[in-house]
């Protein structure tokens, strides 16, 4: 399964993904810049992310714990969502997500690598 991830750069990164894990531990875990400063507790809203609409539907509804806190969040829309609420499924494979600006670590400067090898 993969999840395409675009940053506020512009750029996009296919990410290999495993099925019942947080969207926001694999955006994490493969090294791109989130905050997810509360690390997948619902804490925060540092992992804002905007679902490409065609996936939206395709969802668990937000709980109302994850509505709350995305009430504190930036340029909240339809389609935003905190990504550590959202657990990868077959159904999922091939998710389109955009980082929202506000969910960027602050030294996403630094280069990354992603990617699967082989």
């Amino acid at each position: 399964m993969f999840i395409n991830v675009r940053l506020p750069d512009g750029s996009v990164h296919r990410l290999e993904a495993l099925e019942g894990w947080r969207v926001m531990e694999v955006i994490r875990d493969w090294g791109l810049p989130i905050k997810a400063e509360c690390g997948g507790a619902c804490a925060c809203a540092t992992c804002h992310v905007w679902v490409g609409k065609e996936w939206a539907g395709k969802l668990v509804q937000p709980t109302d714990e994850e509505s709350e806190m995305l009430d504190g969040a930036f340029q909240v829309d339809e389609r935003s969502r905190l990504c550590c609420q959202i657990i990868m499924t077959p159904e999922l494979d091939g998710l389109e997500v955009e980082l929202a600006p506000e969910s960027l670590a602050d030294d996403a400067d630094i280069p990354v690598a992603v990617g699967s090898s082989g």
